[in-house]
């Protein structure tokens, strides 16, 4: 049974379907750069040169920050990816994906992520895809839908990218995207083996 992006599934328990609140009539007034209700909001980190690992959890205790679920944030394990679409010479870099529960809206999230990223050092002009101590992606957004110069949701790769899907796949491999007929596991069984993804840290 696939799940709702409303929020993550309980034990045992598959997660109900609801509207936003933006589909209801009288919606109720919302703080600008919230949400009326915490959403699910899957993330992705990664980092290239130097201390990677330390990068990584830098990271995931930043995002778990923002987390307002009653239950702790959903965390994969750290994988190992040859680079991919990056200029010659990249090194390698650590991936994994957060799911928190958050009222923050997306473009909020996406600011404050940007900030966090610099705070680490990345640069703000760099050749594309170039290594940099932390990059953090947002996947999705609960149910959320977005195109826009700035922003698309669920991110465009998303699918084409196996050092993204297999953590996502570990944390919820029966969700469905918005836009998609499959399950985040199918997706992945879909994928080529290359470039391989190694598991590094399983537990941290």
């Amino acid at each position: 049974m696939a799940f709702s992006l409303t929020r993550p599934p309980r034990a045992g328990k598959p997660a109900p379907f609801k509207l936003s609140s933006a589909g209801r009539g009288g919606s109720p007034a919302r703080m600008p750069g919230r949400n009326t209700e915490p959403l699910p909001a899957g993330l992705a980190r990664g980092s290239y040169p130097g201390r990677h690992l330390v990068h990584v959890r830098a990271a995931r205790d930043f995002l778990a920050a923002l987390h307002e679920g009653d239950q702790a944030p959903l965390v994969s394990s750290v994988y190992e990816t040859d680079p991919v679409d990056c200029p010659p010479g990249s090194p390698s870099f650590l991936n994994a994906v957060l799911e928190i529960m958050t009222s923050l809206d997306p473009e909020e999230l996406l600011v404050r992520a940007g900030d966090f990223e610099r705070r680490l050092g990345r640069a703000a002009i760099r050749e594309r895809n170039s290594p940099r101590p932390v990059d953090i992606d947002l996947l999705y957004a609960g149910d959320r839908c977005i195109g826009t110069a700035r922003l698309v949701l669920p991110h465009p790769r998303l699918t084409q990218r196996r050092f993204v899907l297999q953590p996502l796949a570990e944390l919820r491999p029966d969700l469905v995207l918005p836009g998609q007929s499959q399950r985040v596991a199918d997706l992945l069984e879909a994928l080529p083996q290359q470039p391989m993804v190694r598991l590094v840290v399983g537990a941290w």
